[in-house]
């Protein structure tokens, strides 16, 4: 089969209706972070993107900026509008009752009551529907969204920041291994992933408050696992001001000492079953996604990370490498029983760049 050739002007609008998409990344829970651009005679006459709390969807925002000029046009969609009544009506019918005489769509939503009918209900119509324009950008983009629906838990990034020798802090705690660039990326993640997590370990040793300090950024929610209560009350993950809230995740037996300890200060507190070496992740995750959250930022630590990555629930593993030789400290994952190398976690899609003076290795857990 020939490969699919995408015409240029297509492939031009589909990346101002993904430009539009991006900045609403972990502000559209629990819909997906879409854009939708319409084309009359080849300019822009309209453009927008999914609402911060998932509505008003990007399409019908759009087709209201255009109006009139919306009859006869290309619509650009990043994802497949919707064809079923929720909150909000079809999305479908919406470009259908405005006239538009064609569609270019990125990627098809996997929501079963969507997963192909917009496209159908588009054609039924009579309009002329391109899909698959941008694809892996489309779904790269919504990936979070994507597993949400289609794993029933969100997607999960492990983020590690370690010296060439594997450690995460030196022997005697204190400053920053990695660069200021690189940090300023995690707080570009953050400021997209709808939770942040870390360990207690974590919290004892490096007090974080995990918000997200870009200049217009926004907080995720933060989540600390903590089987048997370890962290201070005080510390400045519970005690942070912010529109998100902090939640503490323990096992079913210290559910009510958690609340006494931490609910005064107004720590949410999740309480899960039991596992061998903590808290049951994957119940975790499945709570997660009861919440509509669909991207989780772990930071840490070595033992947290290594359960994750035990329990099949990394689908990223990022790793910031600094130019430093510790020698000694902590390692960035503990507690994996890897006993020779046939039995690693393997690593495909294996990717570098440098950000600033370090160097930035990504790769998807097989």
């Amino acid at each position: 089969m020939a490969p699919r050739v995408e015409h240029p002007g297509d492939v031009r609008f589909m990346r101002q209706a993904l430009a539009q998409a991006a900045p609403m990344l972990g502000r559209t829970a629990p819909n997906p972070a879409v854009g939708c651009v319409i084309v009359k005679h080849g300019r822009i006459v309209a453009r927008a993107a999914t609402a911060s709390g998932g509505r008003p969807h990007a399409e019908p925002q759009a087709i209201h900026i255009a109006g009139r000029r919306a009859r006869g046009a290309t619509a650009y969609v990043s994802f497949e509008p919707c064809s079923h009544f929720g909150q909000t009506p079809p999305c479908a019918d919406a470009l259908i009752a405005a006239g538009v005489s064609r569609v270019v769509i990125g990627c098809l939503d996997p929501y079963p009551p969507v997963r192909g009918r917009g496209v159908a209900r588009l054609r039924k119509a009579g309009i002329e529907v391109e899909v698959g324009v941008l694809e892996a950008q489309c779904r790269r983009l919504n990936e979070g969204f994507i597993t949400r629906v289609t794993r029933r838990r969100p997607f999960m990034l492990l983020k590690l920041a370690m010296s060439l020798d594997g450690r995460i802090a030196a022997p005697r705690p204190g400053g920053w291994i990695t660069s200021e660039q690189s940090r300023e990326l995690v707080h570009r993640w953050r400021n997209e992933c709808d939770a942040v997590m870390v360990g207690a370990g974590t919290v004892i040793a490096d007090n974080p408050r995990l918000n997200c300090r870009l200049n217009g950024g926004r907080d995720p929610v933060r989540i600390v696992v903590d089987a048997a209560l370890r962290t201070p009350p005080r510390a400045a993950v519970y005690r942070l001001r912010s529109h998100a809230p902090t939640i503490l995740v323990t096992v079913t037996e210290n559910a009510d000492r958690a609340r006494q300890l931490y609910g005064p200060g107004g720590t949410e507190i999740i309480a899960v079953r039991g596992a061998a070496d903590g808290v049951d992740l994957r119940l975790l995750m499945r709570a997660m996604a009861a919440r509509g959250w669909s991207k989780v930022l772990l930071e840490g630590g070595a033992h947290l990370a290594a359960s994750a990555l035990r329990s099949r629930l990394v689908d990223r593993v990022a790793v910031f490498a600094a130019p430093l030789i510790f020698g000694a400290g902590l390692p960035a994952i503990e507690g994996l029983p890897t006993a020779r190398a046939s039995q690693a976690i393997k690593l495909t899609n294996l990717r570098a760049e440098q950000i600033g003076p370090d160097w930035l290795l990504q790769g998807e857990p097989l």
